[in-house]
């Protein structure tokens, strides 16, 4: 059915002939002011897609008639920076760790890029400021350290790293006391009983489960663990006295990491990050509080 095209009474506009319930529309004209800036922006967009980057290409794209490159310009930035600290960084590389807090420029320096590559490398898992994460992610601003918090055993861990079958990587294993059968139910609540207790004041009296489980920590635990629990560095044996838990200090927690131990896994940053770089983060996290 053909449409109907009307004079509106009212206004003296012609109707588009399209009509609902008795309402009619009016066919009224963009105002000019409107179409105009409506074509220029197309003329801009177009000049504009011309100039800069613009239209995809199968693998490429077309580059523009001015040749301008973000990227170029950001790579150009970048190599300018790197330039700029070449000199400061080959010195930083030629300089023995342990000497480098005896030039304070250069140390300086090697703290603020130190943060640098910590907060673009390692505090996903270890945090803004080493504060650590849920889930055996280690805090790295106390003084509880697994594998030593010296600066050259700061720097062979980041250098190697841990439990990532590299190796020079650091290596310990807990066993699966429960999942293998080596220990009761039992004998783990008792053992669970008696590492929470080692946590207490000195001179709390133990309870008899926690009497019991100091006859198993003996027999099982003190080779990686030490006699009174104070950890082993050089076996890479957590403290157990410092009440300090990489996953969790309740009971439950306890009994399920006796139970089935669960190992975490740290990356080698050796050919991830220059020599450089790796003393920077060493120093930095060194800085933190919990350096020895």
């Amino acid at each position: 059915m053909p449409t109907k095209i009307e004079k509106d009474a009212v206004t003296g506009t012609d109707t588009t002939g399209h009509e609902w319930d008795g309402i009619k529309e009016l066919n009224t004209p963009l105002p000019k002011w409107w179409l105009y800036t409506l074509y220029a922006t197309i003329v801009w967009g177009i000049i504009w897609m011309v100039l800069y980057p613009s239209v995809p290409l199968g693998g490429t794209y077309f580059k523009g008639i001015l040749g301008y490159s973000e990227r170029q310009n950001i790579e150009t930035a970048l190599k300018q920076a790197a330039d700029q600290r070449a000199p400061m960084m080959a010195k930083l590389a030629a300089t023995p760790i342990d000497e480098v807090q005896k030039n304070p420029e250069l140390a300086t320096f090697a703290l603020t890029g130190g943060r640098a590559v910590f907060n673009d490398n390692c505090a996903p898992c270890h945090g803004v400021g080493g504060s650590g994460r849920p889930g055996g992610f280690p805090v790295l601003a106390d003084d509880d350290w697994i594998w030593g918090g010296t600066r050259d055993a700061i720097q062979q861990t980041v250098l190697h790293g841990i439990r990532n079958g590299g190796a020079d990587a650091r290596d310990s294993a807990m066993p699966r006391f429960g999942a293998d059968g080596l220990l009761t139910p039992a004998q783990i609540s008792d053992v669970a009983d008696y590492v929470l207790a080692l946590g207490t004041p000195a001179g709390t009296a133990l309870s008899d489960a926690a009497k019991r489980g100091a006859v198993v920590f003996g027999e099982q635990c003190v080779a990686c663990h030490g006699a009174k629990g104070e950890g082993l560095k050089d076996l890479g044996g957590p403290r157990l006295s410092d009440a300090i838990w990489l996953y969790g200090g309740d009971k439950a927690s306890l009994v399920k990491q006796i139970s089935a131990p669960r190992q975490g896994v740290m990356p080698a940053w050796s050919g991830r990050l220059t020599e450089a770089q790796i003393k920077m983060v060493t120093l930095y996290v060194h800085s933190l509080g919990g350096g020895q």
